[in-house]
Formats: structure tokens, C-alpha cells, sequence
């Protein structure tokens, strides 16, 4: 299965918390700091735990499915944002297919659930927005070949 490209920027996580646009099409952005959580503390997070913990949530959010969609919602292309703060709390920025979603009530707690299923994960927070709006341009490869939409 193709995976989508995960960035990271350690400069950006060096230099102190930035916040973080919304990827490209098969790019996820994780970054840590951003949300504040254990600032002033001097924690940081290894690389390799951080590492760690973004592999192990890109897991936890590939078993949510749209139920009107045979696709996990990151290869839909659904997460915008995923961040690691070093208290090792979440925040998450998704969207939906269409705003008229069936789940739309629904499915930021199936992802809140998943992330929070995550050994080591903290507070977890889902953020729904449709700024960019969502559109197949979004999906994996591996989505497309899945769906028959080349």
C-alpha cells in the first residue's frame, strides 16, 4: 500500500512552536509545540518517540472509515493536520467529505477515539474544518486505486 508523505520540520521544532498550514494533497503535517502543552516545562520529546507516536496515530486513524466509503480517512486524505505537543496531547484538523456529511456528528469521535487509543498519547482534540474544502485531488494513490478513479 502507498502511504501518504508525512513532513516534519525540525528546524520549526527547534526553533520554537509554528503553526502549522494544511498540507498539500498526500502530505500530512505533524509538528510538535503547536498546541502549547509543556511549555516553559523544557521537555522535549526524543525524535524517536515523536517518530513513534505519529506512525502509531497514522495507524489509529487508518481503521476510521467514512461508512459510505470502502477508504480509511487519511488515505481520503481527510486529516489536514496532526499535532504533538510535548505533553503528548493531540490536536487534529479533519474534514469531511461534503459539510452534509451523514457522520458529520459522528466521525470527530471515531478519530478523537482512535488517536486516543494510542499508548503514551495524552488529551486528544479534533478540530473539524472545511477551509480548504475537501476534494478527490486529497486521495492516495492507493484511495484511487481502491475507488477505480484514476
Amino acid at each position: 500500500m502507498i502511504e501518504k508523505t508525512e513532513t516534519e520540520d525540525a528546524a520549526s521544532r527547534e526553533a520554537g512552536p509554528e503553526e502549522a498550514a494544511t498540507p498539500e494533497p498526500g502530505e500530512i503535517k505533524a509538528c510538535v509545540g503547536a498546541t502549547g502543552g509543556g511549555e516553559g516545562t523544557g521537555a522535549t520529546l526524543p525524535p524517536d518517540e515523536i517518530e513513534r507516536l505519529k506512525s502509531d496515530l497514522i495507524a489509529a486513524l487508518k481503521t476510521v472509515y467514512d461508512p459510505e466509503i470502502p477508504v480509511d480517512i487519511f488515505e481520503l486524505g481527510l486529516i489536514y493536520r496532526l499535532d504533538i505537543d510535548n505533553d503528548r496531547n493531540v490536536e487534529i484538523d479533519m474534514t469531511l467529505t461534503a459539510p452534509g456529511c451523514p457522520v458529520a456528528g459522528d466521525m470527530p469521535g471515531w478519530v478523537e477515539n482512535a488517536a486516543a487509543s494510542v499508548p503514551g498519547v495524552g488529551q486528544v482534540k479534533v478540530n473539524l474544518v472545511f477551509d480548504p474544502p475537501w476534494d478527490m485531488s486529497r486521495m492516495s494513490e492507493a484511495a484511487r486505486l481502491e475507488l477505480n478513479m484514476f
